[in-house]
Order: C-alpha cells, then sequence, then structure tokens
C-alpha cells in the first residue's frame, strides 16, 4: 500500500513540476498537459513494443513534450489565443495524435521489459526498487529545475510571471522565455506520462482525463504543508503534495464506501479540494491583510 502511494505520488509528481512551472512560475494555465501526459505514455509503449531503448525512449518521449509546448505557444502567440482556449485545443488535437502513434485506443507492456523489470528492481523486495527508482528520476528532476530557476534565464522567467512589462523593458522576449517555460512543462508531462505507463503495464488514449486538475490540487496540497519563497522548498512541497494527493485518492478508493462513497466520486472529491485549499488560501491573505 504504502510502496504504491509513494510510486504513484513520485511519477505524478514529476507531472506536477511541470504544471508549477507553467502554473506558478509563468502564472499561464496550459490545459495542454492533458494530452502530452498520455502522449508520453503512447510513444514509450510504441518504441517499447519495437524493441527501442528504455533511454532512446525517454529521449524520445521528452523531445515529444518540446514539441507540444512549441505547438502551444505558436497558438497562442500567432493568434493571440487566450492562454486557457489555447490549452484546450492542444489538448484536443493530441487525442487524435495520440490515437495515430498507438494506432489503436490502448497498448499493453505487460510482457516487455521495461526499467521497472530490470535486475535493479528484483534488489529489492516488494515494489521497493520501484520506489527507489522513481525517487532517483525525482530527485534528478527536482534538482535539475533548482538549478536551472537559479540561473538568470529562470530568474527572468519567473519575472515573467510576476509583471511582464518590466521583463519587456530589460530588452527580453517575452515569448521565447515563456515558450521555454511551456516546453519545460509538457516535456515533463510526457516524461511522467511515460513512466505511469511502464508502472501499470499498458498505455491508454485517455489516461490524461482530469490530470491538469489533479496536478493543481496536488500543487495546493504542498502549499499548505510547506510555506517557503525559496525555489529549493517549492520544487520539494509539489513532490510532497503530490504524494499526500495520491494517498489521499488511496485511502478514498480503498476506505471511501464506509461514508458511502464510490470510484466514480473521485473527480467529486478532486474539485472539492481545489475549492476548499483555493478558500482556506484566500481567507489567510484576507486575514494577513487586516492585521496589517
Amino acid at each position: 500500500m504504502i510502496e504504491g502511494m509513494l510510486i504513484e505520488g513520485l511519477i505524478f509528481g514529476i507531472m506536477v513540476l511541470g504544471v508549477f512551472s507553467t502554473y506558478r512560475v509563468l502564472n499561464f494555465c496550459d490545459m495542454t498537459v492533458d494530452g502530452s501526459f498520455p502522449m508520453g505514455g503512447a510513444i514509450m509503449a510504441v518504441l517499447l513494443l519495437n524493441g527501442i531503448n528504455p533511454t532512446l525512449s525517454i529521449l524520445a518521449v521528452l523531445a515529444a513534450g518540446i514539441l507540444a509546448g512549441l505547438a502551444t505557444t505558436f497558438i497562442y502567440t500567432k493568434f493571440r489565443i487566450p492562454d486557457l482556449l489555447s490549452g484546450i485545443l492542444m489538448m484536443t488535437m493530441l487525442y487524435s495524435v495520440n490515437l495515430r502513434i498507438m494506432g489503436c485506443s490502448n497498448k499493453s507492456l505487460l510482457d516487455t521489459e521495461t526499467i521497472f523489470t530490470g535486475n535493479f528492481v528484483s534488489l529489492f523486495p516488494g515494489d521497493w526498487g520501484i520506489v527507489i527508482l522513481t525517487l532517483i528520476f525525482a530527485a534528478i528532476i527536482k534538482l535539475a529545475l533548482d538549478l536551472f530557476y537559479h540561473t538568470d534565464m529562470g530568474l527572468t522567467m519567473g519575472a515573467l510571471g510576476s509583471n511582464e512589462q518590466m521583463v519587456i523593458s530589460q530588452g527580453v522576449n517575452p515569448t521565447i522565455m515563456r515558450g521555454i517555460g511551456i516546453c519545460i512543462g509538457n516535456a515533463l508531462a510526457a516524461l511522467s506520462g511515460a513512466l505511469f505507463t511502464i508502472y501499470q503495464g499498458f498505455a491508454d488514449v485517455g489516461m490524461g482525463s482530469g490530470v491538469v486538475v489533479s496536478g493543481l490540487a496536488s500543487l495546493m496540497l504542498g502549499e499548505f504543508v510547506l510555506k517557503s519563497n525559496k525555489i529549493g522548498f517549492q520544487t520539494l512541497r509539489v513532490l510532497i503534495g503530490s504524494i499526500l494527493y495520491r494517498a489521499l485518492m488511496y485511502l478514498a478508493r480503498n476506505y471511501g464506501w464506509a461514508i458511502g462513497m464510490k470510484s466514480d466520486d473521485l473527480k467529486l472529491i478532486t474539485g472539492i479540494l481545489i475549492i476548499l485549499c483555493l478558500a482556506i488560501s484566500r481567507t489567510k491573505i484576507k486575514a494577513f491583510s487586516r492585521r496589517k
């Protein structure tokens, strides 16, 4: 039970790090993630079934996520379509793209050798080998993001999300900065989808439904647990929030019957959780303003 919650929390935490890059850093509501997440799974499944090296498959998944981010940026900047609608349009188009990639609605990997069935994983009892492997993946990505957001480009990206006019006045092209951030977010979402496909043993064209919403819920849960303005703690609380969210969903799936809940209620719970987080956050802001 604990292993499953940790594995899912860390895998989806990679996706939430991508949502953090767009939603929190850039202040850009990117719905493309609902399409790039299953796209990563689709590409990973097809490449593994065709005998492609897992490392090369991961690189291909990251490249596909970057292309999805570039397409969203192009729609947003060239056609001047709002960020939310741009993401929805790209998410809708990626559904057909993912069907084209797989050639069907789902692909099974049950008889395929993956990184989660290798010799390293077999050294540990149960699923703890997978836990350690996903922890390594998540830690590497977290540290890479921490280093990136301490560079001039990363700091500029953060400034863009807070005050675009200030960035423009410094001679920086906001389109390029925003595009880089969106590409990072979708590349991480695609990687998360690929790892989740390997873990669950199949890729499905509909597995990205509600991914953005769950990512936002995880992001807000982490913000309640850990308060800090330092980027290292902000990325850490993303992973903590993702694990907490997956733990809550696990408890709801397995023990929700005690209060009359069904598996169909999970999306309802997620929506209520986000509303509560936003309401409590705004209440705290108002209380702080009154004290000042």
